[in-house]
């Protein structure tokens, strides 16, 4: 691989590409580290100031450092994407987007790293194109459906529609110190940032809240297809989890062909970050082997 003289930036990676398939219109923004033999698809959560690069930037570097090709979808109504509103599955509408961007850029097949809504739409990926999956990696998300011990919606999904409604730091601050297990990784310059990301894209939000008005199962329950993929698949679920139960984590491993599950303690919903080095020496291991 080349060496890089400079370090990697959102900046420097940043494109655009519109997708016009059937009633499938619309300009979606993405990350891309460049060419390399395999890539690596990451697919952010559902929080208002989400974006790939923001759910990821404490793991492109690793990947890259193993030769991988790493690319950062910004979903449809997050961060620099297209708004839309999801009426139906919005776990299908991003798989559709994830297809039309292989499709524009020449890419065959991928590994998929999904996080909570990134999850869910890789499965969803999975189930509709399954020859154009190598391994999949959940954390968070996966499959929809009611948790067995955890009353629903969960303490965070509150949150998140409370942010989604009132965008302000004090609502913000609330969901956040929820979302990590050790709030003292959660800087200012982090809220900050995540703040502007929001407000920066308002359309983005209200258009959340009409589509969950719309339709409230935005995630569907999948737990009955899930022994269709036989693709290799991570599992990685913080014990401490408020968004989404442990337990979701559990059915995911039960239902596909291929999984494993990994627990860390001490840990929320945003694994990739609250354990980066382990979990990218995990995910590299799991990749590899």
């Amino acid at each position: 691989m080349p060496i890089r003289n400079s370090p990697i930036t959102e900046s420097s990676t940043s494109r655009f590409v519109r997708i016009n398939e059937k009633d499938f219109d619309l300009q979606l923004h993405y990350n891309d580290t460049g060419s390399a033999k395999q890539t690596v698809v990451m697919l952010h959560g559902s929080g208002p100031g989400a974006s790939g690069w923001a759910n990821f930037n404490r793991n492109i570097e690793p990947l890259m450092a193993a030769g991988y090709r790493v690319i950062l979808l910004d979903c449809p109504g997050w961060s620099k994407s297209d708004t839309v509103i999801c009426k139906g599955s919005r776990s299908e509408l991003n798989a559709r987007a994830l297809k039309g961007l292989m499709d524009t850029i020449g890419l065959d097949k991928a590994h998929i790293i999904g996080n909570s809504m990134g999850g869910h739409s890789a499965v969803a990926f999975a189930l509709a194109h399954p020859e154009r999956v190598d391994k999949l990696v959940l954390m968070g998300g996966g499959t929809g459906g009611v948790s067995a011990f955890s009353p629903m919606p969960t303490e965070g999904i509150k949150l998140i529609g409370a942010l989604y409604r009132t965008p302000t730091i004090e609502n913000l601050k609330r969901m956040m110190n929820v979302f990590v297990y050790d709030t003292s990784q959660l800087t200012e310059a982090l809220f900050q940032t995540r703040l502007e990301n929001m407000l920066t894209r308002l359309d983005h939000l209200e258009n959340f809240v009409k589509s969950v008005e719309a339709n409230p199962k935005q995630f569907p329950d999948v737990g009955h297809r899930l022994g269709e993929i036989a693709a290799p698949t991570l599992v990685i679920w913080g014990r401490d989890d408020r968004f989404v139960p442990l337990d979701t984590g559990l059915r995911l491993i039960t239902g596909l062909q291929d999984a494993q599950l990994h627990v860390f303690s001490r840990c929320g919903h945003w694994a990739q970050w609250e354990h980066a080095d382990k979990f990218n020496r995990m995910v590299l291991d799991f990749l590899t082997h």
